[in-house]
């Protein structure tokens, strides 16, 4: 299937998914979530992919936030539908296998949140990043003010919130946003060198060891060390269990098949 505002790369393993409006700083239009998520069903069924990569097109930004153009005819039913209704970050963060942000520029209100969903994000050093829908009058609703306080701290968070001050990618790492930060020249090398040796991981381990780290974030702790134990022991009803144990015991390289 082809799509206008997103297209779909796969590179052995990993998939690529690129925000296609470069002419408009590849801005979340309503056709973007559609297509987004008919692009991650597809995905979320294909065996041969077991990493995913998201990226925006062009050199200026990774996704330069929500499109205002579609604010002006939105009335509060409509936009909340537009969220509510399977939305382009829930489905990121629900996807089953491993996501990595590709954060090559502006990575702004919406887009940060896009970003957020994903499970890792690596910049480059001119990426920018924002909450700057205060500005307008209006506040985070892609999971801004739930997703960000999680990942940087609540006074951080706090700030970012209420003053849409941009920060750069340096204190970005800083403060925990993203996980590493490359020249320009290396992101795409780097993040690809990453994204294959999870790919090279047991598909289902991943998934498991994803749905366990995501968890943490949203309950207790003894809820979260029940969660984790009960998926550490579906791990051993796998095929790639009994690989993995008797690669290691053969000195060889695991060779493992989602199964």
């Amino acid at each position: 299937m082809s799509y206008e505002t997103v297209s779909v790369e796969k590179r052995g393993k990993v998939a690529v998914l690129t925000i296609n409006r470069p002419d408009k700083l590849n801005a979340l239009s309503s056709q973007v979530h559609a297509e987004g998520v008919a692009a991650l069903d597809q995905l979320r069924t294909d065996d041969t992919v077991r990493v995913l990569v998201i990226t925006g097109a062009g050199e200026k930004a990774f996704i330069a936030g929500a499109d205002i153009s579609e604010f002006e005819g939105q009335t509060p039913v409509t936009q909340r539908d537009l969220f509510h209704q399977r939305s382009f970050f829930n489905t990121i963060d629900t996807f089953p296998k491993p996501v990595i942000a590709m954060v090559n520029g502006f990575c702004l209100g919406g887009g940060n949140e896009l970003a957020m969903a994903c499970d890792i994000r690596m910049a480059s050093e001119n990426a920018r990043f924002s909450q700057p829908e205060i500005n307008l009058g209006i506040m985070c609703g892609g999971g801004g003010t739930q997703r960000l306080p999680r990942l940087i701290g609540e006074g951080r968070a706090m700030e970012m919130a209420l003053t849409g001050d941009m920060i750069d990618a340096a204190t970005a790492e800083g403060f925990g946003l993203v996980n590493h930060v490359y020249p320009s020249d290396q992101l795409e090398a780097e993040t690809m060198k990453l994204a294959e040796k999870i790919a090279e991981k047991a598909p289902i381990a991943l998934q498991l060891s994803k749905e366990a780290v995501k968890f943490a974030s949203r309950s207790n702790l003894d809820e979260g060390l029940r969660r984790e134990v009960d998926l550490f022991a579906i791990c051993f009803s796998t095929e790639d269990k009994k690989e993995g144990v008797s690669a290691f015991l053969e000195k060889r390289k695991p060779e493992f098949k989602g199964k």
